[in-house]
């Protein structure tokens, strides 16, 4: 019963509250640049003009990809918030970017092209890390089922800090800031215009819009997954701990600039290696 809840809850409020979150990212980044900055609510008001706008698509395929993206993430989000497997949630959730890659390059924009191999490269930089979770949560809690995960008696993050410090860094990547914003960019500093996005416009460009809600409270499900445990005041506190990271994520996006798709690579495999990897190592050794 309390599955079904979740989820039901889940597709219906995610995004919204994802909405919320990029409604709250928008007021903070303009604070941060000394602007006022556009109404809390904007991220609400450009989704229904964006539905408002004629039809339009390069391709049949590309609303048809777009809306494959925005199904599978809602499918990777179900299965977390059902308490089901965390290693199977991942693996779709890597599907959905397949769909929104494969919908980026169904048209013969050079700029929505070359997003999409840069988003391709952003998936080989922070995929490692992503089976390296999984591995981890099974290490610290012997079971990848999420309901296991959350009864446990204490917090994943006690014998996971290298995991949720990676898991911080390819989370930059998966919301598309600075400086990682490769493949597309939410600011007006994109050199490809909008990357991957560029020939998304109306009601398109508003599902994927919608996608990006339902991954951005996917992501910080995710992290909240690392310090829920059978306690109550574990639920406040990983609530508290999302939007703390949130804010660093914006913080992170505002004061750095867009790196290179080799120093993406390199770093963020670096990362995956030493914080992720040695992680698992002395975990593997102390149990």
């Amino acid at each position: 019963m309390i599955q079904t809840i979740s989820v039901v809850a889940y597709l219906l409020l995610a995004p919204f509250l994802g909405a919320f979150l990029d409604g709250l990212d928008r007021i903070l980044s303009a604070r941060m640049q000394g602007r006022k900055g556009p109404p809390f609510l904007q991220p609400f008001y450009d989704i229904g003009k964006l539905f408002s706008k004629q039809m339009l698509a390069v391709n049949n395929a590309q609303l048809f990809l777009n809306l494959c993206y925005l199904i599978f993430l809602a499918v990777a989000g179900c299965m977390l918030f059902a308490g089901a497997d965390i290693l199977m949630c991942l693996f779709i959730l890597s599907t959905a970017d397949m769909f929104l890659i494969m919908a980026a390059s169904s048209d013969s924009s050079p700029y929505a092209t070359m997003g999409a191999g840069r988003e391709m490269i952003q998936m080989m930089a922070y995929e490692p890390l992503t089976l390296l979770l999984a591995v981890g949560f099974y290490l610290a809690t012997g079971s990848f089922q999420v309901t296991d995960i959350i009864h446990m008696p204490q917090s994943a993050v006690i014998l996971l800090p290298g995991i949720l410090l990676g898991f911080f860094f390819i989370t930059a990547i998966k919301l598309r800031k600075s400086p990682f914003d490769l493949s597309t960019s939410h600011h007006a500093h994109q050199e490809m215009v909008k990357g991957l996005t560029t020939e998304m416009a109306g009601p398109t460009l508003a599902i994927m819009n919608i996608a990006e809600y339902y991954e951005i409270v996917l992501m910080l499900g995710i992290v909240a997954l690392f310090f829920v445990n059978e306690n109550w005041w574990s639920w406040p506190l990983a609530i508290a701990v999302c939007l703390i990271l949130y804010f660093l994520e914006i913080l992170w996006d505002n004061v750095s600039a867009r790196v290179k798709w080799k120093t993406l690579l390199s770093s963020c495999w670096i990362v995956t290696l030493l914080a992720g990897g040695l992680n698992i190592l002395i975990l593997m050794l102390v149990r």
